[in-house]
């Protein structure tokens, strides 16, 4: 029955959202997601942590619809400081890379003034295909 709702296992509930929707043409749309694991609790460290956990965990919701890395198509960041963003460039394509490996979607990104959840620093959002077997 489609759209199916993705969560990946163990995660904690998703309270009025859902961490994915597969629509049956394939489509994947991936919710935006922050710098928490799958208790919600924040990792430590700051932007570049809870970038490596947000782009882990859009992985995450694209294995549990059946998925790899390589079927994410789209990404749109939203970040609060362009300052830090941009001073952190090596760091941020080394970590995106131990990921995503060589995989670059199309991306967009906004610079937003602020959060629901106050210790967010970033959020991805994604949209993925996921092939239909059979």
């Amino acid at each position: 029955m489609y759209p199916k709702t993705i969560h990946p296992e163990g995660w904690a509930p998703a309270l009025g959202y859902a961490n994915g929707m597969l629509m049956e043409d394939g489509t994947l749309h991936i919710s935006g997601q922050i710098g928490w694991d799958k208790e919600k609790r924040f990792v430590e460290g700051g932007f570049i942590p809870q970038m490596k956990q947000a782009l882990t965990n859009i992985v995450e919701v694209v294995h549990a619809a059946g998925g790899d890395v390589t079927d994410i198509g789209r990404l749109t960041w939203f970040i609060k400081d362009k300052t830090e963003y941009l001073a952190k460039q090596h760091e941020i394509g080394k970590t995106y890379q131990s990921i995503f490996r060589k995989h670059f979607p199309a991306m967009s990104m906004l610079i937003i003034k602020d959060f629901v959840e106050n210790e967010a620093l970033i959020e991805i959002e994604a949209t993925a295909y996921i092939r239909q077997k059979g």
